[in-house]
């Protein structure tokens, strides 16, 4: 969420925005309680059927947030986000297949903290990549799986983003 945080900050959001942002974004995942824990927690790759259950994360968490109708803008703002971190920019993600700006702008920022905060983590499926192997990845990725706006704001402030990553626990 603070990697959310930084990159609406660098893209010119107002400060109440950003901070909405810093509280939906640990939301992104919470459809992930809807999967089963031999998939969730498996330490090698998943199969095709695997995958296919996985995936349904993301409807299932903007379903938990709640409906269009939703009244908080802060919850308002996980749903999106929580349904559409996994679109790409150029419209091969899921769940709905959307690209480029029809995907909410908080779930194109929350897609780069996300990726970003996975390769650099230590997983039970992998180990952490090198911070450095992390933001060549992001770049290369740039115009398909990510908004290039936002990977530009995110190479922008990398030393801010690795002060995010030295401070946080493990």
């Amino acid at each position: 969420s603070h990697y959310a945080e930084l990159l609406a900050k660098k893209l010119g959001w107002a400060d109440e925005n950003c901070d909405m942002l810093l509280s939906a974004a640990p939301m992104h995942d919470i459809g992930k309680i809807g999967i089963p824990d031999n998939i969730l927690m498996k330490p090698g790759k998943l199969t095709p059927a695997e995958w296919e259950v996985m995936k349904t994360h993301a409807e299932i968490g903007a379903n938990i947030i709640g409906g269009y109708d939703i009244k908080s803008p802060l919850l308002d703002m996980a749903r999106r986000l929580a349904g559409s971190h996994h679109e790409k920019w150029d419209g091969s993600g899921y769940p709905l297949g959307l690209s480029g700006e029809d995907i909410p702008i908080e779930g194109r920022i929350t897609a780069i903290a996300d990726v970003f905060d996975a390769l650099v983590s230590k997983r039970v499926y992998k180990q952490s990549w090198s911070i450095e192997e992390a933001i060549e990845h992001i770049k290369s990725l740039s115009g398909t799986q990510f908004d290039p706006a936002i990977v530009s704001a995110f190479l922008a402030i990398k030393s801010e983003i690795i002060v995010v990553l030295d401070t946080w626990p493990e």
